[in-house]
């Protein structure tokens, strides 16, 4: 007796097979375009404040350079395309929080 295959259905099942387009499961590049995605959205969000500089920078920098190590590792287009996405707005904020007073600007020197 042949068990028919499970469907999901919805926005989360929607994303999984545009991320994972190959059929198979990819948690740790998953993970880091997640990560990615995330860093960039708290990146640039923060480089509106001029205060939050701090923030911007350091979470522009981990997001630049988790998004770098998603690329190298990616499997997938989907994987890349939130990978790209994700870096170009932990860029953005990262540089804004630079211009701002960056990494350690008012907490040394």
């Amino acid at each position: 007796m042949a068990q028919a295959a499970r469907q999901h259905h919805g926005p989360l099942a929607l994303i999984s097979t545009a991320i994972n387009s190959d059929g198979k499961a990819h948690p740790v590049e998953n993970s880091l375009a997640a990560a990615t995605v995330i860093l960039g959205a708290i990146a640039v969000i923060s480089s509106a404040f001029h205060g939050l500089h701090l923030l911007s920078s350091w979470t522009g920098l981990v997001g630049i350079l988790t998004g770098a190590w998603g690329q190298f590792i990616s499997a997938t287009t989907g994987e890349r395309f939130l990978l790209i996405i994700g870096m170009g707005a932990a860029a953005v904020g990262f540089f804004i929080g630079m211009a701002h007073g960056g990494l350690f600007g008012g907490v040394v020197g």
